[in-house]
């Protein structure tokens, strides 16, 4: 289905919007941490839909943009723990 307007894109949004005039910096980040998320599952879901229907094509385009979500996560969650966490 084509998307058709901006209220269309809202109804098929999942990630609420943040209308907040002030979002303390851990948490937006801690708010990206879920969003991100949020996507990964929407994204193996995705993976798993092409897969069933043998498109590999597409499951391994989204494969990479999965490994692409991962990395913001792991990413994110680190700049939260501030460095504290060691290896």
């Amino acid at each position: 289905m084509t998307i058709r307007s901006i209220a269309h894109i809202h109804q098929l949004q999942t990630i609420a919007d943040d209308n907040h005039d002030y979002v303390p910096p851990d948490g937006m980040i801690q708010e990206l941490i879920k969003d991100n998320r949020h996507i990964a599952e929407q994204q193996r879901a995705a993976i798993e839909i092409c897969d069933k229907n043998r498109d590999s094509a597409t499951s391994n385009v989204l494969q990479e943009v999965l490994n692409q979500t991962e990395k913001r996560i792991w990413f994110l969650y680190e700049i939260s723990a501030g460095g504290r966490n060691e290896y």
